[in-house]
Protein backbone atom coordinates (compact mmCIF):
# COMPACT_ATOMS: atom_id res chain seq x y z
CA UNK A 1 0.00 0.00 0.00
CA UNK A 2 2.37 2.14 0.93
CA UNK A 3 4.52 1.54 -1.98
CA UNK A 4 1.46 3.20 -4.32
CA UNK A 5 1.27 5.88 -2.33
CA UNK A 6 3.53 7.89 -4.39
CA UNK A 7 2.38 6.85 -7.74
CA UNK A 8 -1.55 7.95 -6.34
CA UNK A 9 -0.17 11.60 -5.26
CA UNK A 10 1.53 12.54 -8.47
CA UNK A 11 -1.79 11.02 -10.37
CA UNK A 12 -3.72 13.40 -8.02
CA UNK A 13 -1.10 15.82 -8.82
CA UNK A 14 -1.40 15.39 -12.38
CA UNK A 15 -5.34 15.53 -12.16
CA UNK A 16 -5.41 19.14 -10.10
CA UNK A 17 -2.89 20.11 -12.71
CA UNK A 18 -4.80 19.57 -15.65
CA UNK A 19 -8.34 20.93 -13.81
CA UNK A 20 -6.31 24.48 -13.20
CA UNK A 21 -5.10 24.33 -16.57
CA UNK A 22 -8.37 23.97 -18.24
CA UNK A 23 -10.07 26.29 -15.52
CA UNK A 24 -7.24 28.80 -16.61
CA UNK A 25 -8.43 28.29 -20.35
CA UNK A 26 -12.01 28.72 -19.75
CA UNK A 27 -12.29 31.17 -16.82
CA UNK A 28 -13.79 34.26 -18.05
CA UNK A 29 -11.27 37.38 -18.58
CA UNK A 30 -11.65 40.33 -16.77
CA UNK A 31 -14.69 42.70 -17.86
CA UNK A 32 -13.23 44.38 -20.49
CA UNK A 33 -15.08 46.22 -23.63
CA UNK A 34 -14.86 43.48 -25.80
CA UNK A 35 -17.27 40.55 -26.77
CA UNK A 36 -16.56 36.94 -27.80
CA UNK A 37 -17.90 34.26 -29.12
CA UNK A 38 -16.96 30.91 -31.26
CA UNK A 39 -19.72 28.45 -32.25
CA UNK A 40 -19.90 25.30 -34.15
CA UNK A 41 -22.00 26.18 -37.20
CA UNK A 42 -23.57 22.63 -37.45
CA UNK A 43 -24.43 21.63 -33.60
CA UNK A 44 -24.37 25.57 -32.27
CA UNK A 45 -21.95 24.10 -29.77
CA UNK A 46 -20.11 27.03 -27.80
CA UNK A 47 -16.29 26.41 -28.02
CA UNK A 48 -15.57 29.76 -26.19
CA UNK A 49 -17.91 32.67 -24.88
CA UNK A 50 -16.48 35.98 -23.12
CA UNK A 51 -18.89 38.18 -22.56
CA UNK A 52 -21.20 36.31 -25.25
CA UNK A 53 -24.50 37.71 -23.48
CA UNK A 54 -23.56 41.43 -22.52
CA UNK A 55 -25.87 43.47 -24.79
CA UNK A 56 -23.91 45.39 -27.59
CA UNK A 57 -24.10 47.83 -30.24
CA UNK A 58 -24.80 45.84 -33.86
CA UNK A 59 -23.81 48.78 -36.08
CA UNK A 60 -23.42 47.30 -39.68
CA UNK A 61 -23.45 43.31 -38.73
CA UNK A 62 -27.40 44.58 -38.49
CA UNK A 63 -27.13 43.76 -42.65
CA UNK A 64 -26.84 40.23 -41.52
CA UNK A 65 -30.52 40.43 -40.74
CA UNK A 66 -31.54 42.19 -43.73
CA UNK A 67 -30.53 40.03 -46.07
CA UNK A 68 -31.76 37.37 -44.11
CA UNK A 69 -35.05 38.68 -43.89
CA UNK A 70 -34.92 39.54 -47.77
CA UNK A 71 -33.60 36.29 -49.09
CA UNK A 72 -36.35 34.98 -47.05
CA UNK A 73 -38.78 36.75 -49.09
CA UNK A 74 -37.37 35.58 -51.88
CA UNK A 75 -37.49 32.36 -51.29
CA UNK A 76 -41.09 32.12 -50.09
CA UNK A 77 -41.32 33.63 -53.60
CA UNK A 78 -42.76 37.07 -52.45
CA UNK A 79 -39.94 38.98 -54.76
CA UNK A 80 -37.20 37.68 -56.85
CA UNK A 81 -33.53 38.40 -57.23
CA UNK A 82 -34.42 39.88 -60.54
CA UNK A 83 -37.01 42.36 -58.92
CA UNK A 84 -36.50 46.19 -59.49
CA UNK A 85 -36.19 48.51 -56.65
CA UNK A 86 -36.34 52.25 -56.52
CA UNK A 87 -33.93 54.73 -54.81
CA UNK A 88 -36.26 56.82 -52.18
CA UNK A 89 -35.30 60.25 -51.43
CA UNK A 90 -35.04 58.55 -47.57
CA UNK A 91 -32.76 56.36 -48.64
CA UNK A 92 -30.71 58.64 -50.87
CA UNK A 93 -30.29 60.78 -47.67
CA UNK A 94 -28.59 57.89 -45.88
CA UNK A 95 -25.29 58.85 -43.89
CA UNK A 96 -22.14 56.89 -45.85
CA UNK A 97 -20.70 54.23 -46.41
CA UNK A 98 -23.31 54.34 -49.52
CA UNK A 99 -23.40 54.31 -52.83
CA UNK A 100 -24.50 57.67 -53.04
CA UNK A 101 -27.53 57.18 -56.62
CA UNK A 102 -30.07 59.55 -56.42
CA UNK A 103 -34.15 58.84 -55.91
CA UNK A 104 -35.43 57.75 -58.96
CA UNK A 105 -32.65 55.20 -59.68
CA UNK A 106 -33.75 51.64 -60.21
CA UNK A 107 -31.73 48.43 -59.27
CA UNK A 108 -32.56 44.70 -59.30
CA UNK A 109 -32.72 43.26 -55.52
CA UNK A 110 -29.36 41.04 -56.69
CA UNK A 111 -27.33 44.10 -56.99
CA UNK A 112 -28.36 45.89 -54.08
CA UNK A 113 -28.01 42.79 -51.93
CA UNK A 114 -24.20 42.61 -53.61
CA UNK A 115 -23.50 46.59 -52.27
CA UNK A 116 -25.36 46.48 -49.20
CA UNK A 117 -22.95 43.32 -48.05
CA UNK A 118 -19.41 43.94 -49.46
CA UNK A 119 -19.53 48.10 -49.58
CA UNK A 120 -21.94 48.08 -46.38
CA UNK A 121 -24.23 50.71 -48.34
CA UNK A 122 -26.48 52.25 -46.00
CA UNK A 123 -28.51 53.37 -48.40
CA UNK A 124 -29.39 50.00 -50.29
CA UNK A 125 -30.28 48.65 -46.63
CA UNK A 126 -33.02 50.95 -46.87
CA UNK A 127 -33.49 50.39 -50.85
CA UNK A 128 -34.19 47.00 -48.92
CA UNK A 129 -36.14 47.58 -46.53
CA UNK A 130 -39.04 49.97 -48.70
CA UNK A 131 -38.69 46.83 -51.27
CA UNK A 132 -39.41 44.13 -49.23
CA UNK A 133 -41.70 45.74 -46.06
CA UNK A 134 -42.47 48.99 -47.55
CA UNK A 135 -40.91 51.53 -45.17
CA UNK A 136 -38.08 51.53 -42.60
CA UNK A 137 -40.74 51.02 -39.77
CA UNK A 138 -42.41 47.99 -41.44
CA UNK A 139 -38.99 46.28 -42.52
CA UNK A 140 -37.68 46.50 -38.67
CA UNK A 141 -40.57 45.14 -37.55
CA UNK A 142 -39.99 41.94 -39.96
CA UNK A 143 -36.91 42.42 -38.50
CA UNK A 144 -38.07 41.82 -34.86
CA UNK A 145 -40.54 39.19 -35.54
CA UNK A 146 -37.77 37.38 -37.56
CA UNK A 147 -35.15 37.63 -34.33
CA UNK A 148 -38.12 36.32 -32.25
CA UNK A 149 -38.62 33.29 -34.08
CA UNK A 150 -34.71 32.44 -34.19
CA UNK A 151 -34.39 33.30 -30.53
CA UNK A 152 -32.51 36.23 -30.49
CA UNK A 153 -34.14 36.82 -27.23
CA UNK A 154 -31.42 40.27 -26.21
CA UNK A 155 -31.94 41.68 -29.88
CA UNK A 156 -34.09 44.94 -31.15
CA UNK A 157 -33.82 46.43 -34.78
CA UNK A 158 -34.84 50.09 -35.19
CA UNK A 159 -33.57 50.61 -38.99
CA UNK A 160 -31.82 47.98 -41.50
CA UNK A 161 -28.61 49.43 -41.42
CA UNK A 162 -27.11 49.75 -38.16
CA UNK A 163 -26.78 53.13 -38.00
CA UNK A 164 -26.88 54.97 -34.58
CA UNK A 165 -30.24 54.56 -32.97
CA UNK A 166 -31.92 54.31 -29.63
CA UNK A 167 -32.77 50.79 -29.22
CA UNK A 168 -30.56 49.21 -32.08
CA UNK A 169 -29.10 46.07 -29.41
CA UNK A 170 -27.46 43.14 -29.98
CA UNK A 171 -25.23 40.28 -28.51
CA UNK A 172 -22.83 38.35 -29.29
CA UNK A 173 -24.90 34.85 -28.70
CA UNK A 174 -27.95 36.47 -30.99
CA UNK A 175 -25.58 37.53 -33.74
CA UNK A 176 -23.90 33.61 -33.46
CA UNK A 177 -27.59 31.99 -33.58
CA UNK A 178 -28.66 34.56 -36.47
CA UNK A 179 -25.27 33.83 -38.14
CA UNK A 180 -26.04 29.61 -37.71
CA UNK A 181 -29.70 30.47 -38.99
CA UNK A 182 -28.91 32.21 -42.08
CA UNK A 183 -26.05 29.45 -43.33
CA UNK A 184 -29.40 26.97 -42.34
CA UNK A 185 -32.04 28.08 -44.16
CA UNK A 186 -30.40 29.81 -46.89
CA UNK A 187 -27.54 27.72 -47.96
CA UNK A 188 -28.63 28.46 -51.81
CA UNK A 189 -27.82 32.17 -50.99
CA UNK A 190 -24.70 32.09 -49.12
CA UNK A 191 -22.24 33.46 -51.85
CA UNK A 192 -23.99 36.79 -50.59
CA UNK A 193 -21.87 36.75 -47.71
CA UNK A 194 -18.35 36.04 -48.93
CA UNK A 195 -17.99 37.95 -51.88
CA UNK A 196 -14.54 39.10 -52.15
CA UNK A 197 -14.83 42.28 -53.99
CA UNK A 198 -17.39 44.29 -56.72
CA UNK A 199 -17.06 46.60 -59.64
CA UNK A 200 -18.87 49.13 -60.14
CA UNK A 201 -18.04 51.06 -63.28
CA UNK A 202 -14.62 52.18 -62.66
CA UNK A 203 -14.73 51.74 -59.25
CA UNK A 204 -13.72 47.89 -57.26
CA UNK A 205 -14.34 47.97 -53.73
CA UNK A 206 -13.22 45.24 -51.51
CA UNK A 207 -14.85 43.44 -48.56
CA UNK A 208 -14.10 45.15 -45.24
CA UNK A 209 -13.46 41.36 -43.69
CA UNK A 210 -10.24 41.23 -43.96
CA UNK A 211 -10.44 37.47 -43.46
CA UNK A 212 -12.03 36.67 -47.06
CA UNK A 213 -8.69 35.85 -49.25
CA UNK A 214 -6.43 35.99 -46.47
CA UNK A 215 -7.22 33.43 -43.66
CA UNK A 216 -7.31 29.80 -44.84
CA UNK A 217 -11.10 28.69 -45.34
CA UNK A 218 -12.96 31.94 -44.47
CA UNK A 219 -16.50 31.99 -46.11
CA UNK A 220 -18.55 34.98 -44.45
CA UNK A 221 -19.87 37.39 -42.80
CA UNK A 222 -19.76 40.84 -42.29
CA UNK A 223 -18.13 43.87 -40.59
CA UNK A 224 -19.58 47.10 -38.28
CA UNK A 225 -18.27 49.79 -37.08
CA UNK A 226 -20.14 52.75 -35.27
CA UNK A 227 -18.06 54.81 -32.67
CA UNK A 228 -20.21 53.60 -29.58
CA UNK A 229 -19.63 49.51 -30.45
CA UNK A 230 -15.97 49.76 -31.34
CA UNK A 231 -14.96 47.47 -34.34
CA UNK A 232 -17.26 44.44 -34.77
CA UNK A 233 -17.25 41.22 -36.98
CA UNK A 234 -19.28 38.19 -37.43
CA UNK A 235 -17.00 35.76 -39.53
CA UNK A 236 -17.01 31.98 -40.65
CA UNK A 237 -14.69 29.46 -42.14
CA UNK A 238 -14.52 25.73 -42.70
CA UNK A 239 -11.96 23.54 -42.51
CA UNK A 240 -12.18 19.33 -43.03
CA UNK A 241 -15.79 19.95 -43.51
CA UNK A 242 -16.30 21.65 -40.02
CA UNK A 243 -17.17 25.34 -40.14
CA UNK A 244 -16.95 27.47 -37.01
CA UNK A 245 -18.38 30.91 -36.45
CA UNK A 246 -16.41 33.87 -34.42
CA UNK A 247 -18.17 36.76 -33.58
CA UNK A 248 -15.83 39.60 -32.16
CA UNK A 249 -17.56 42.86 -30.84
CA UNK A 250 -15.89 45.82 -29.65
CA UNK A 251 -12.23 45.71 -31.34
CA UNK A 252 -9.84 48.89 -31.37
CA UNK A 253 -9.56 48.75 -35.11
CA UNK A 254 -10.24 46.92 -38.30
CA UNK A 255 -7.38 45.30 -38.26
CA UNK A 256 -8.01 44.01 -34.69
CA UNK A 257 -11.03 42.28 -35.12
CA UNK A 258 -10.03 40.27 -37.64
CA UNK A 259 -6.84 39.09 -35.86
CA UNK A 260 -9.19 37.81 -32.79
CA UNK A 261 -11.23 36.01 -35.38
CA UNK A 262 -8.65 34.43 -36.96
CA UNK A 263 -7.31 33.80 -33.50
CA UNK A 264 -10.55 32.15 -32.09
CA UNK A 265 -11.40 30.09 -35.14
CA UNK A 266 -7.44 28.77 -35.34
CA UNK A 267 -8.45 27.87 -31.47
CA UNK A 268 -11.38 26.13 -32.43
CA UNK A 269 -9.61 23.75 -35.40
CA UNK A 270 -7.13 22.63 -33.41
CA UNK A 271 -8.94 22.09 -30.21
CA UNK A 272 -10.56 18.48 -30.85
CA UNK A 273 -7.69 16.78 -29.52
CA UNK A 274 -7.78 18.38 -25.82
CA UNK A 275 -11.96 18.68 -26.21
CA UNK A 276 -12.09 16.16 -23.64
CA UNK A 277 -10.43 18.03 -20.58
CA UNK A 278 -12.97 20.92 -21.28
CA UNK A 279 -16.32 20.78 -19.82
CA UNK A 280 -18.75 21.59 -22.65
CA UNK A 281 -19.94 24.71 -22.27
CA UNK A 282 -23.65 24.17 -23.90
CA UNK A 283 -25.17 25.46 -26.85
CA UNK A 284 -25.09 29.06 -27.73
CA UNK A 285 -28.77 29.01 -27.43
CA UNK A 286 -28.39 28.48 -23.87
CA UNK A 287 -26.05 30.74 -23.04
CA UNK A 288 -27.79 32.88 -20.58
CA UNK A 289 -28.32 36.76 -21.43
CA UNK A 290 -26.84 39.57 -18.91
CA UNK A 291 -29.59 42.60 -18.26
CA UNK A 292 -27.28 45.51 -18.57
CA UNK A 293 -26.93 48.48 -20.35
CA UNK A 294 -24.62 48.19 -23.84
CA UNK A 295 -20.99 49.74 -23.15
CA UNK A 296 -20.64 53.28 -24.98
CA UNK A 297 -17.05 52.83 -26.31
CA UNK A 298 -17.59 56.28 -28.27
CA UNK A 299 -14.66 57.96 -25.84
CA UNK A 300 -12.07 55.04 -27.03
CA UNK A 301 -12.60 54.70 -30.47
CA UNK A 302 -13.11 58.25 -31.41
CA UNK A 303 -11.55 60.28 -28.60
CA UNK A 304 -9.01 62.93 -29.87
CA UNK A 305 -6.58 60.61 -28.51
CA UNK A 306 -6.51 58.75 -31.66
CA UNK A 307 -3.67 59.47 -34.38
CA UNK A 308 -6.50 59.21 -37.17
CA UNK A 309 -9.60 59.22 -37.41
CA UNK A 310 -11.83 55.83 -36.41
CA UNK A 311 -12.50 53.95 -39.77
CA UNK A 312 -12.97 50.54 -41.37
CA UNK A 313 -9.96 51.33 -43.55
CA UNK A 314 -6.02 50.57 -41.77
CA UNK A 315 -4.19 49.93 -44.66
CA UNK A 316 -2.29 53.08 -44.37
CA UNK A 317 -1.92 52.31 -40.45
CA UNK A 318 -0.32 49.15 -41.36
CA UNK A 319 1.82 50.20 -44.02
CA UNK A 320 3.70 52.29 -41.65
CA UNK A 321 4.05 49.70 -39.03
CA UNK A 322 5.61 47.51 -41.47
CA UNK A 323 2.92 44.57 -41.37
CA UNK A 324 2.70 44.11 -37.82
CA UNK A 325 -0.52 46.70 -36.83
CA UNK A 326 -1.31 46.89 -33.09
CA UNK A 327 1.05 43.21 -32.08
CA UNK A 328 0.01 43.42 -28.58
CA UNK A 329 -3.25 45.09 -29.09
CA UNK A 330 -4.59 43.35 -31.75
CA UNK A 331 -3.82 39.97 -30.92
CA UNK A 332 -4.85 39.95 -27.14
CA UNK A 333 -1.46 39.50 -25.96
CA UNK A 334 -0.84 36.58 -28.41
CA UNK A 335 1.49 38.64 -31.00
CA UNK A 336 3.53 34.88 -30.92
CA UNK A 337 0.49 32.54 -31.62
CA UNK A 338 1.32 31.00 -34.97
CA UNK A 339 -1.30 28.82 -37.03
CA UNK A 340 -1.72 25.09 -37.75
CA UNK A 341 -3.74 24.23 -40.81
CA UNK A 342 -3.32 20.60 -39.72
CA UNK A 343 -1.11 18.46 -37.93
CA UNK A 344 1.38 17.88 -40.51
CA UNK A 345 1.02 21.10 -42.74
CA UNK A 346 3.65 24.19 -41.46
CA UNK A 347 2.87 26.81 -39.70
CA UNK A 348 1.36 30.24 -41.27
CA UNK A 349 2.00 33.19 -40.45
CA UNK A 350 1.08 35.45 -37.45
CA UNK A 351 -2.27 36.70 -37.26
CA UNK A 352 -1.36 40.11 -37.66
CA UNK A 353 0.74 39.49 -40.37
CA UNK A 354 -2.07 37.53 -42.39
CA UNK A 355 -4.26 40.34 -42.10
CA UNK A 356 -2.11 42.69 -43.35
CA UNK A 357 -0.88 40.89 -46.41
CA UNK A 358 -2.55 41.26 -49.73
CA UNK A 359 -5.63 39.20 -50.35
CA UNK A 360 -5.78 36.39 -52.82
CA UNK A 361 -6.30 37.34 -56.21
CA UNK A 362 -10.44 37.36 -56.98
CA UNK A 363 -12.48 38.91 -60.14
CA UNK A 364 -14.65 41.67 -58.53
CA UNK A 365 -18.05 40.83 -59.08
CA UNK A 366 -19.60 43.80 -61.58
CA UNK A 367 -22.47 45.17 -60.32
CA UNK A 368 -25.10 48.31 -62.21
CA UNK A 369 -28.04 50.05 -61.49
CA UNK A 370 -31.39 48.66 -63.93
CA UNK A 371 -32.98 45.96 -65.03
CA UNK A 372 -30.89 42.57 -64.91
CA UNK A 373 -28.69 42.01 -67.83
CA UNK A 374 -25.87 39.60 -69.66
CA UNK A 375 -23.77 39.99 -72.67
CA UNK A 376 -23.56 42.79 -74.65
CA UNK A 377 -26.30 44.40 -72.53
CA UNK A 378 -24.21 43.89 -69.21
CA UNK A 379 -21.10 45.36 -70.61
CA UNK A 380 -23.33 48.61 -71.86
CA UNK A 381 -24.72 48.72 -68.17
CA UNK A 382 -21.41 49.20 -66.61
CA UNK A 383 -20.59 51.36 -68.95
CA UNK A 384 -23.26 53.93 -68.69
CA UNK A 385 -22.33 53.55 -64.60
CA UNK A 386 -18.84 54.80 -65.19
CA UNK A 387 -20.14 57.66 -67.23
CA UNK A 388 -22.32 58.70 -64.41
CA UNK A 389 -19.58 58.46 -62.09
CA UNK A 390 -16.97 60.53 -64.26
CA UNK A 391 -19.86 63.12 -65.35
CA UNK A 392 -20.82 65.43 -61.98
CA UNK A 393 -17.25 65.02 -61.15
CA UNK A 394 -15.99 67.25 -64.49
CA UNK A 395 -19.08 70.06 -64.15
CA UNK A 396 -17.07 72.74 -61.67
CA UNK A 397 -13.61 73.05 -59.99
CA UNK A 398 -15.15 73.61 -57.04
CA UNK A 399 -16.56 70.56 -56.47
CA UNK A 400 -13.50 68.45 -57.28
CA UNK A 401 -11.56 71.23 -54.72
CA UNK A 402 -13.59 70.59 -52.08
CA UNK A 403 -15.33 66.81 -52.11
CA UNK A 404 -13.45 64.01 -52.15
CA UNK A 405 -14.26 60.78 -53.87
CA UNK A 406 -17.94 59.71 -51.96
CA UNK A 407 -18.33 62.79 -50.33
CA UNK A 408 -20.53 64.57 -52.71
CA UNK A 409 -23.69 62.59 -50.86
CA UNK A 410 -23.96 64.41 -47.68
CA UNK A 411 -26.38 63.40 -45.49
CA UNK A 412 -29.56 65.71 -45.25
CA UNK A 413 -30.61 64.26 -42.00
CA UNK A 414 -27.74 65.18 -40.19
CA UNK A 415 -29.97 66.05 -37.14
CA UNK A 416 -32.00 63.03 -36.87
CA UNK A 417 -28.46 61.56 -36.74
CA UNK A 418 -27.22 63.52 -34.29
CA UNK A 419 -30.01 62.73 -31.89
CA UNK A 420 -29.51 58.89 -31.51
CA UNK A 421 -26.49 57.02 -29.59
CA UNK A 422 -23.42 57.72 -31.37
CA UNK A 423 -24.04 59.83 -34.71
CA UNK A 424 -21.31 62.35 -34.55
CA UNK A 425 -18.23 60.97 -35.85
CA UNK A 426 -18.93 57.62 -36.66
CA UNK A 427 -16.98 55.37 -39.01
CA UNK A 428 -15.70 58.27 -41.03
CA UNK A 429 -13.47 55.39 -43.26
CA UNK A 430 -15.18 53.59 -45.25
CA UNK A 431 -15.85 56.34 -48.07
CA UNK A 432 -12.17 56.51 -47.35
CA UNK A 433 -11.45 52.95 -47.49
CA UNK A 434 -13.56 52.43 -51.08
CA UNK A 435 -11.33 55.66 -52.45
CA UNK A 436 -8.32 53.87 -51.50
CA UNK A 437 -9.38 49.99 -52.77
CA UNK A 438 -10.61 52.10 -56.20
CA UNK A 439 -7.11 53.36 -56.78
CA UNK A 440 -5.48 49.65 -56.52
CA UNK A 441 -6.33 48.24 -59.66
CA UNK A 442 -4.49 49.52 -62.56
CA UNK A 443 -6.81 51.68 -65.37
CA UNK A 444 -9.53 52.03 -62.52
CA UNK A 445 -7.93 55.18 -60.47
CA UNK A 446 -10.98 57.52 -59.75
CA UNK A 447 -11.04 60.44 -62.79
CA UNK A 448 -11.63 63.07 -59.36
CA UNK A 449 -8.28 61.68 -58.13
CA UNK A 450 -6.63 63.67 -60.38
CA UNK A 451 -8.28 66.49 -60.93
CA UNK A 452 -8.19 67.68 -57.49
CA UNK A 453 -4.49 67.65 -58.05
CA UNK A 454 -4.95 70.48 -60.62
CA UNK A 455 -5.34 73.46 -58.13
CA UNK A 456 -2.30 72.42 -56.46
CA UNK A 457 0.01 72.69 -60.09
CA UNK A 458 -2.13 75.25 -61.63
CA UNK A 459 -0.46 78.19 -60.04
CA UNK A 460 -3.94 79.74 -58.85
CA UNK A 461 -3.13 79.72 -55.31
CA UNK A 462 -2.92 83.40 -54.75
CA UNK A 463 -5.87 83.85 -57.36
CA UNK A 464 -7.58 81.13 -54.79
CA UNK A 465 -6.35 81.15 -51.63
CA UNK A 466 -9.38 79.63 -50.06
CA UNK A 467 -9.07 75.99 -52.16
CA UNK A 468 -6.12 74.25 -50.48
CA UNK A 469 -7.48 74.28 -47.25
CA UNK A 470 -11.19 73.28 -48.70
CA UNK A 471 -9.81 70.21 -50.51
CA UNK A 472 -7.90 69.27 -46.68
CA UNK A 473 -10.60 70.04 -44.58
CA UNK A 474 -12.10 66.88 -42.99
CA UNK A 475 -15.65 65.87 -44.11
CA UNK A 476 -18.79 67.43 -41.83
CA UNK A 477 -20.37 65.14 -38.76
CA UNK A 478 -19.95 61.68 -40.51
CA UNK A 479 -22.49 59.37 -39.16
CA UNK A 480 -21.51 55.77 -41.48
CA UNK A 481 -20.61 52.47 -40.06
CA UNK A 482 -19.85 49.43 -41.68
Amino acid sequence: MHAFRPLLRKSLFNLFAAALACAALLAPRAASAEALLLIEADSGKVLQADNATIPWYPASVTKIMTAYVTLKAVKDGRLTLDTLLTVSPTAASQSPSKMGFRPGTQLTVDNALKMMMVKSANDMAVVLAEGVGGSIDGFSAMMNDTARKLGMTQTSYVNPNGLPADGQITSARDLGILARSFLRDLPEYEYFVHIPAIRFGKRITGNFNKLIGRYPGADGFKTGFICASGYNLVASATRNGRRLIAVVLGANSGTARAVKAAQLLERGFSQDNLSWLRPSLGTVENLVPVDASPPNLRDDMCGGHRKRPASDDDDALIAANGGTTGSASATGGEAQVTFFTAGLQPPLMKASELMASAPAAAEPVLVYTGPTRTGTALIAAVAADADQQATPKARGKKSRVAKKPDATDKPKDTKTAAAKPDAKGDAKGDAKADTKTAAKPAGTKHATAKLAEKPAASGDQAAKPAKPKAATKPPAKPANNS
